[in-house]
C-alpha cells in the first residue's frame, strides 16, 4: 500500500515544479515583449518628433503608423532587435532644426544628415548615444557651439561638422575619444586654439580645421599622431613655426596650412621624411628660404602649393622626376634672380606626364621662356609668368598645348609679334599680354579662340587695324587694346559683341571713325564701352574742392562747369527707368565735348565720334 501511495505523490510534485517553470518562463517572455514594445514604441515616437521639427518633405511620406519605421525612409534597424541603428538623410534639401528627442534613439550608430539646410544648435543630447560611431553634419546651417558632452561617447570613429556656422573654442574634452579616427570641424567660425591635448587622439589619420579663425601656435604634441595621412590647418590666424615633428609622420599624405601667418623654412630632407606626399599647400605665410630638392622623392606628389611667401634662390631643376605633379604653384615670391637660366627647370617638367598647372607669377625670373614648353604634357591648361623679367620673344612651340585656357604672360620684358599660331589654342578662354613690349600688328587669327572671354593686350607697340575676326569670339566679356598704336576704325562685328558689355577698352589709340549704333543699342549695362569716361575725369585736374563750406568746388569757371557736366551725365545715366536713361551714343558725344572744352584739341586720344 505504501508503495502505491508513493508514485502520485512524486508525479503531482514533478507536475507542480514544471508548472511552476512554465510560468515564470511565460512571465519573463510577457516581460521582454512588453520590454521590446516599449523600446520600439520610443524609437517610433522620437522619430516622429524629429520629424516634426522639418518642413514638409516628401521624404517623410512614408514616415507614418501604417508601416513599421524600420520601413521608413532614411531609418536602418538592427536584424534582431529591430531597434534604430542610423539615421541617413543625406541631401534631402531638408529645413528645420534637428531635435533633441534624436538622444532617446539609444541603439543609433551613426546619423548622417548632411548637405541640408538644418538650423539652429546641435543638440546636447546627441551626448546620451554612447553606442553612435559617426555623426555627419556636414554643409548645413548649424550654429552655437559644438557641443562638450560629444565626449561622452566614447564609441565615435568620425565626426564631421565641416560647413556650418558653430562657434566658440574646440572642447578640450574631445580628447578622451581615444578611437576617433576622424574629426572635420573645417569651415566653421570656431575661435581659441588647438587644445594641446589632441595629441592624445592616438587613433586619429584625418584632423581637419581650416577655414576657422583659431589662433595661436600648432602644438607639437601633434606629431605624436604617428598614423596621421591628412593634416589641414589653412584659413586660420596660425602663427610661428611648423613643429618640426610634423615633418616626421611619415604617413601624411595631405598637408595643409595655406593662409596662415606661419613662419620658418621648409626641411631640406621633407621629400625623405614625407615620402607619402600627395598634396602639400603651404601659400599665404612668411616661410622663407629655398625650395627643397628632396621633393623629388615624394614621387606621389600631385600638388604643390607655395605662393605669396617669401621664397628665394632657384627653382629645383630635379622635379621633373615627379611623374604625377599635376599643380606647381609658385606665385608671389622672391624666386629667380633676374638671370638666363632662370626658367630651365620648366623643360624637365615634360616628364610629368599628368602635369596641368605652372604658376610663377610675380617673382624674379629672368630669361626666355624655354622652347621646349609645347612638350608639356596634353593635359596642360595654365600656364602664369606674369610679373616678372621674362625677355625674348613668345615661343611658337605654345601652340602645341593644345588643352591650354589660360595664359598669362603680363607686365615682362616680351617682345616681337604676336605668333599667329596662338590662333590654334581652340580651348583657350583668357590671353593676357598686356604690359610689355610686343610689336606688329594683332594677328587675325586670334579671331579662330572662339571660346576666348578675355583679351588684354594692354600697354603694348602693337599697330595697324583691330582685326575684324574678333568678332567671331561671341564669348568675349574683356577686351582691352588701350595703350597702343592702332589705327582705322573699330570694327562693327566687334563692337557688336553683347557680351563685351562687362568691359571694352579701345583708349590712348589713334582709332578714327564713328562709333557704331550698336553702341548705343548696349541696353541696360553698367559697364563703359569705350574708356573715354575714364579719360575725362582723370584727365580734368580738380585744384581743391570742399563739401564743407557750402561750395561744391572751387577754381576757374571753366573747371566747375566741365564737373557738373560730368555730375550730370552720371545722374542721366542713373534713371530709375531704362528707357529715361542716357543713350551710350549721346553719353560719349557729350563727353567727349566736354574733354574738348576743358583740354581744347592736339591731346593724344581716340579721334572718336557719335554716328551723323
Amino acid at each position: 500500500m505504501k508503495l502505491e501511495n508513493t508514485t502520485p505523490k512524486r508525479i503531482h510534485s514533478s507536475t507542480l515544479h514544471s508548472l511552476a517553470l512554465f510560468f515564470i518562463i511565460f512571465l519573463l517572455c510577457q516581460r521582454g515583449s512588453t520590454s521590446a514594445h516599449l523600446s520600439n514604441q520610443t524609437d517610433q515616437l522620437a522619430l516622429l518628433e524629429f520629424k516634426h521639427q522639418i518642413a514638409n518633405n516628401p521624404v517623410f511620406n512614408s514616415w507614418n503608423t501604417s508601416l513599421h519605421f524600420c520601413q521608413w525612409k532614411g531609418v536602418e534597424c538592427g536584424h534582431l532587435h529591430r531597434r534604430v541603428i542610423g539615421l541617413n538623410l543625406t541631401d534631402q534639401n531638408m529645413f528645420g532644426t534637428i531635435s533633441p528627442h534624436i538622444g532617446n534613439l539609444s541603439f543609433l550608430r551613426f546619423i548622417k544628415l548632411q548637405d541640408n539646410h538644418f538650423h539652429g544648435e546641435i543638440p546636447q543630447q546627441i551626448g546620451y548615444l554612447y553606442r553612435l560611431k559617426l555623426l555627419n553634419l556636414t554643409n548645413n546651417i548649424l550654429g552655437g557651439p559644438l557641443p562638450v558632452n560629444l565626449s561622452r561617447c566614447f564609441n565615435f570613429r568620425a565626426i564631421s561638422l565641416c560647413g556650418n556656422h558653430l562657434v566658440g573654442m574646440i572642447p578640450v574634452e574631445l580628447s578622451s575619444l581615444k578611437k576617433l579616427i576622424l574629426l572635420d570641424l573645417r569651415l566653421n567660425n570656431l575661435t581659441g586654439f588647438i587644445p594641446a591635448s589632441f595629441g592624445n587622439l592616438s587613433s586619429l589619420t584625418s584632423i581637419s580645421l581650416a577655414g576657422n579663425n583659431i589662433k595661436g601656435t600648432i602644438p607639437n604634441v601633434l606629431g605624436r599622431l604617428t598614423n596621421l595621412v591628412f593634416i589641414s590647418l589653412g584659413m586660420n590666424n596660425l602663427t610661428s613655426t611648423i613643429p618640426s615633428s610634423l615633418f616626421n609622420i611619415s604617413t601624411i599624405t595631405y598637408f595643409y596650412t595655406s593662409a596662415n601667418q606661419l613662419t620658418g623654412t621648409l626641411p631640406a630632407n621633407i621629400g625623405l621624411t614625407l615620402p607619402n606626399l600627395q598634396v602639400f599647400s603651404f601659400g599665404t605665410n612668411n616661410f622663407q628660404g629655398e625650395i627643397p630638392g628632396s621633393f623629388s622623392n615624394a614621387s606621389q606628389l600631385q600638388i604643390l602649393d607655395l605662393p605669396m611667401n617669401k621664397l628665394t634662390g632657384q627653382v629645383p631643376a630635379n622635379l621633373g622626376s615627379l611623374q604625377n605633379l599635376q599643380r606647381f604653384n609658385i606665385e608671389n615670391n622672391l624666386l629667380g634672380t633676374n638671370s638666363t637660366d632662370d626658367l630651365n627647370f620648366i623643360t624637365s617638367l615634360s616628364n610629368c606626364t599628368n602635369f596641368q598647372i605652372l604658376a610663377l607669377s610675380i617673382n624674379n625670373f629672368g630669361g626666355e621662356i624655354p622652347s621646349k614648353i609645347g612638350n608639356l604634357s596634353a593635359q596642360f591648361n595654365r600656364l602664369a609668368l606674369g610679373a616678372n623679367y621674362i625677355s625674348g620673344i613668345i615661343p611658337a612651340a605654345i601652340e602645341s598645348l593644345a588643352s591650354l585656357y589660360g595664359l598669362y604672360l603680363g607686365n615682362n620684358l616680351l617682345s616681337g609679334p604676336i605668333p599667329n599660331s596662338l590662333g590654334k589654342l581652340r580651348n583657350l578662354q583668357e590671353l593676357v599680354l598686356k604690359g610689355n613690349k610686343l610689336r606688329g600688328q594683332i594677328p587675325s587669327s586670334l579671331g579662330n579662340i572662339t571660346l576666348l572671354y578675355s583679351l588684354d593686350l594692354l600697354d603694348n607697340k602693337l599697330e595697324g587695324n583691330i582685326p575684324a575676326s574678333i568678332g567671331n569670339c561671341e564669348k568675349l566679356n574683356i577686351l582691352d587694346l588701350s595703350q597702343n598704336n592702332l589705327i582705322g576704325p573699330i570694327p562693327d562685328n566687334v563692337i557688336s559683341i553683347f557680351s563685351l558689355s562687362v568691359s571694352l577698352n579701345l583708349s590712348r589709340n589713334s582709332l578714327t571713325g564713328s562709333l557704331p549704333v550698336e553702341v548705343g543699342e548696349a541696353g541696360e549695362t553698367e559697364a563703359a564701352i569705350v574708356d573715354e569716361e575714364r579719360q575725362v575725369v582723370n584727365e580734368i585736374k580738380v585744384e581743391q574742392y570742399t563739401i564743407n563750406t557750402g561750395t561744391l568746388f572751387h577754381g576757374s569757371e571753366k573747371l566747375q562747369k566741365c564737373i557738373i557736366a560730368v555730375l550730370e551725365i552720371g545722374l542721366a545715366c542713373s534713371a530709375e527707368s531704362p528707357k529715361q536713361r542716357m543713350g551710350m551714343n549721346d553719353i560719349l558725344r557729350e563727353l567727349y565735348q566736354i574733354k574738348t572744352a576743358f583740354l581744347g584739341e592736339g591731346i593724344n586720344i581716340n579721334k572718336l565720334g557719335g554716328p551723323s
